[in-house]
């Protein structure tokens, strides 16, 4: 049983290796090897886990998945969303997306970005409740797709996390 919960400091080279196994195929997609997820040093993803609210999903003693959010002025900015390809297509970045939502009860606003031709990453995120707020282009071969989904307030909306329910 896959379960989610917040990342501990040790979990820097596992949460590592997730992000290099998962973006590679990013990396592929846009002739580019040296996207950020896939330079990214283990130290710096310590300090991120140190500092900052990373989540993790774990398949027994197995990191399989991992994402990051960070709230600022009302938003929380979404980042890193990563999981390992044998378990990709089965919940488990749906999971994490959603145990990161209800982590922030109180925060309306989520935003993201995935490259243009990520069609998977997109769908997900639609899925999610996500829309298009509007397009980047970076390289020639790259545009930034900036999503946004505004949580709704009030009865009936997420509690408190309860992070093992999720896959």
């Amino acid at each position: 049983m896959t379960r989610i919960e917040r990342a501990r400091v040790e979990d820097a080279g596992e949460i590592l290796t997730v992000q290099r196994a998962a973006y590679v195929s990013e990396a592929q997609l846009y002739g580019d090897p040296f996207i950020p997820p896939l330079v990214e040093s283990v130290g710096q993803i310590r300090d991120v886990v140190a500092s900052g609210f990373v989540l993790v999903a774990r398949d027994g003693g197995r990191v399989v998945g991992s994402v990051r959010g960070r709230v600022e002025d009302g938003t929380c900015l979404v980042a890193r969303l990563a999981v390992v390809p044998d378990r990709q297509g089965r919940g488990v970045g749906g999971g994490l997306l959603a145990a990161l939502h209800e982590a922030f009860p109180d925060t309306p606003v989520f935003t993201l970005f995935t490259g243009h031709l990520s069609e998977g990453n997109l769908r997900l995120y639609r899925r999610h409740g996500y829309r298009e707020v509007g397009r980047e282009r970076v390289h020639d071969h790259l545009a930034l797709v900036h999503m946004r989904r505004e949580l709704r307030a009030g009865p009936g909306a997420p509690g408190p996390a309860d992070l093992n329910r999720w896959v």
